[in-house]
């Protein structure tokens, strides 16, 4: 095939005209020299309305616009007007050929309405946690008093009890124990997710720390017959630079959730830099640059039943398990969406490694030293036994 004479034989006006986006030819005033057909099919006129035309007219500052999407070389989208008064939203590209500018619109209406609807939905999201925090005393006080006056009442203090009298008072007692549990869970999530939480950095011990966490679940860990075991390896005795409080919370939560699924052995928590080998099967990727000795792993071990794949799947999504109606899948997801966003506003990321009868381990990598946030942070899961990173 002769490339010249097909090149030769090509019709410039034949190709813009079929071109997929619509075509302008602006003069330097801003008056519209030409368009193709897509160009009216997008703003629902005819060729001859548009030619002749401003480009200001349908593209408020569109002359500037073109000049500096030419200039830098770059899209840029702005808002435009159909002849009938309705907004749409184009990408301009722009090209300058001795005056005249050579203009290229796409109609990005549907993707920027739905980024538009994306904006407004978190930010209502976190406009109802700021509220649900606010709100906390007043959810949680009258359900304290259930409780509290229920123990009192069991305990003898107004007098005895018939059989049937402490039986309800037991129910009472027992739901609203529950309720109240699960409604601070919520608000805890809630106040994670909202924007009155922001990471206050100090100095501390994080073994000692962590070991001070595992102390709290004792009595927990003695109904259930478990074991502890703490490695800290070489950081005993490591300050760290984070925020001690979400650390605690990030620990409680994960312990909380090992323990309610092991019923016999051991719970191990191991802290210590991360090696290469753990990085590689977290799925995460680490520049050459990456010094192991800013960053802290916890990894917390149980020996309970495990999870399957299908459960993974949402197990830091308290959202996704709504539509599963498994209430005890809710609250665990609950306390670990609360550990997911705690840990990416400390700049790190949380994964899970499981299967059936093979326990869980809950790994958090966390930056101690500096304030650069790891790439892909994020909660990954890892069944375990598949020979691969977190997907």
């Amino acid at each position: 095939m002769n490339l010249a004479s097909l090149f030769s034989s090509i019709n410039s006006k034949e190709v813009l005209q079929n071109l997929p986006d619509a075509v302008f030819v602006m003069e330097p005033d801003g008056r519209i020299l030409w368009v193709n057909e897509k160009a009216a099919a997008i703003f629902e006129t005819g060729r001859s309305t548009l030619k002749g035309s401003y480009f200001d007219e349908i593209v408020p500052d569109g002359r500037e616009l073109a000049a500096q999407a030419a200039a830098q070389k770059k899209s840029v989208v702005t808002g435009a007007f159909r002849y009938d008064g309705r907004e749409i939203y184009i990408e301009i590209s722009a090209r300058q050929y001795i005056e005249q500018y050579f203009i290229t619109l796409r109609d990005v209406t549907p993707l920027t309405g739905m980024l538009a609807q994306v904006e407004h939905t978190e930010k209502m999201n976190k406009e109802k946690n700021t509220m649900l925090v606010k709100l906390s005393n007043e959810l949680k006080s009258p359900l304290q008093s259930i409780t509290g006056f229920s123990q009192v009442l069991l305990e003898g203090t107004g007098g005895a009890l018939t059989e049937k009298q402490e039986k309800y008072l037991r129910i009472i007692n027992k739901n609203s124990s529950e309720l109240l549990y699960f409604m601070e869970k919520l608000l805890a999530f809630s106040e994670a997710e909202s924007s009155l939480l922001e990471p206050e950095y100090g100095s501390f011990d994080i073994a000692k720390t962590i070991q001070q966490v595992m102390k709290d679940n004792d009595s927990m860990m003695f109904a259930k017959k478990l074991l502890f075991d703490f490695d800290s390896e070489g950081l005993k005795n490591k300050t760290v630079c984070s925020d001690e409080s979400l650390i605690k919370i990030i620990v409680q939560n994960i312990l909380e959730t090992s323990i309610k699924a092991t019923d016999t052995g051991v719970i191990t928590v191991k802290l210590a830099n991360p090696d290469s080998q753990v990085i590689e099967r977290s799925g995460i990727y680490m520049p050459p640059s990456f010094d192991s000795s800013k960053y802290v792993l916890i990894s917390i071990n149980d020996t309970g039943v495990g999870y399957a794949e299908h459960e993974l799947e949402g197990l830091f999504e308290p959202y996704v398990q709504l539509e599963k109606s498994n209430k005890k899948g809710l609250l665990r997801s609950i306390k670990l969406g609360t550990v997911y966003t705690l840990v990416r506003k400390l700049h790190g990321t949380v994964w899970v490694e499981s299967g059936i009868m093979k326990g869980a381990t809950f790994n958090v990598l966390l930056l101690i030293e500096g304030n650069s946030p790891l790439p892909n942070v994020g909660a990954e899961v890892n069944p375990a036994g598949r020979g691969e990173g977190a997907q």
